[in-house]
């Protein structure tokens, strides 16, 4: 009869020793594979990272394009508001001047009907008689005609004063030419009916009688 210890069976020393060698294989089988997979995942990080890289690249060019894009269209509006504001500036001088000379006309064409009775009063006075009852009177019309004078030159409105200048068709008008030994040729010897200025310019021009 077998005694209870030699019932307990050994164990299987080899079969343990090939399972720990198996295992072992496997360990070193695992840790040969670990750098490659290392590797494999650093190449994919870095190929990841090139991705973002030229994704970013590409947005900051288009944003970049944007930019220069929209930079343009500033600086075409710009120039277009500089334009239209100089153009408008423009408008308002040519349209100030145009309504000033319209009125400078406007108000000449009603000065030359007080022109007509400084002309009358001037004509009135080359017969001023010199003594008797008449004189008084002709004093009163000079002194209307020097008022008359003085108000005109207050709105600007002076003789042009032709007397002994040199003929010019700009501002004269010629009602005759002769021979005269005291003036040279061209020259005024008489004015017929005075002419005037308003501002720089001709309101009526004077009537002369020139030198041949």
């Amino acid at each position: 009869m077998k005694s209870k210890k030699e019932n307990i069976k050994k164990p299987d020393l080899d079969k343990v020793k090939t399972d720990s060698v198996a295992e072992e294989e496997l360990f070193l089988e695992d840790q040969d594979l670990d750098p490659e997979r290392e590797e494999l995942q650093i190449i994919t990080e870095e190929e990841e990272l090139e991705e973002v890289e030229l994704t970013l690249e590409e947005q900051i060019k288009v944003l970049t394009q944007s930019l220069e894009e929209m930079e343009a269209k500033a600086g075409e509006y710009l120039d277009g508001w500089q334009r239209s504001r100089a153009e408008f500036a423009n408008y308002k001088k040519r349209v100030t001047r145009e309504n000033a000379d319209i009125h400078q006309v406007a108000r000449g064409e009603i000065i030359k009907l007080y022109l007509d009775i400084a002309d009358d009063l001037e004509r009135a006075l080359m017969e001023k008689p010199e003594r008797g009852e008449d004189e008084s009177w002709a004093d009163g019309i000079e002194i209307i005609l020097q008022k008359l004078h003085t108000r005109l030159e207050a709105e600007g409105i002076k003789p042009m004063n032709a007397m002994g200048e040199v003929f010019d068709p700009n501002i004269h008008e010629a009602l005759m030419k002769e021979e005269n030994e005291e003036y040279e040729s061209g020259q005024i010897i008489e004015v017929v009916q005075e002419g005037y200025w308003i501002g720089d310019k001709v309101l009526r021009p004077a009537v002369v009688r020139v030198a041949a």
